[in-house]
């Protein structure tokens, strides 16, 4: 099993009645849909290089590991924030379990989705 079909399994399991329909699995992305409108592109290669895409409506937010921002606390993983800045990642941690990191980002972009 690969890992994307792997944190499928694990999405439908812990978020099952607010996603919109299944999770859409394509070559190298793991795509959702929840039923509050908001999507979500997950992308991992390993535990260390992956990136997370969310959007509703017309604002978009990415937490990816590119390693671009040394500046930033978290460096490499950093937050593309919907108003176009890049701030520290306050959700992820590279090495970490995959679905530890998607979990805490889905945690937090639940409970506090984009607005729209």
């Amino acid at each position: 099993m690969t890992l994307h079909a792997e944190l499928a399994d694990r999405i439908i399991d812990h978020y099952g009645e607010q996603l919109a329909d299944t999770p859409r699995q394509n070559y190298d992305a793991l795509g959702l849909s929840f039923a509050n409108g908001l999507r979500v592109e997950i992308r991992f290669a390993t535990p260390e290089e992956y990136a997370i895409r969310w959007s509703s409506g017309g604002a978009e937010s990415r937490i990816d590991t590119a390693p671009l921002h040394r500046g930033l606390d978290t460096f490499p993983n950093h937050l593309h924030c919907a108003d176009g800045e890049v701030r520290a990642d306050p959700y992820t941690t590279p090495g970490h379990p995959p679905w530890d990191n998607l979990k805490a980002v889905l945690d937090a972009i639940l409970t506090n989705p984009p607005p729209d």
